[in-house]
């Protein structure tokens, strides 16, 4: 898993697990844990940023090893929270 790992979920709902219910409280400087199988990985926040729901910028292959999370932004359906982290 290198380059740039890109991950959507819902930060709300009804009766259902929200996997990003708490993304907008990430701060720059903040560790972001991912597991796949066997593999753990650790990423430093370093933007979490509001965008257009069309911006796919963020997505983009990368030379280095990050993580890119996309949300929905309350009240703002045409936007989106964009949150990265660099491996560290």
């Amino acid at each position: 898993m290198d380059g740039n790992i890109g991950l959507a979920a819902h930060n709300r709902g009804i009766g259902v697990e929200s996997y990003f219910k708490n993304i907008k409280s990430l701060d720059i400087g903040d560790i972001i844990i991912y597991q796949k199988d066997e593999e753990i990985k650790k990423y430093k926040v370093t933007k979490n940023l509001v965008i257009d729901e069309t911006d796919w910028t963020y997505l983009k292959n990368t030379e280095d090893n990050r993580i890119t999370l996309i949300t929905c932004v309350e009240n703002r359906p045409e936007c989106r929270r964009c949150i990265q982290g660099i491996e560290i």
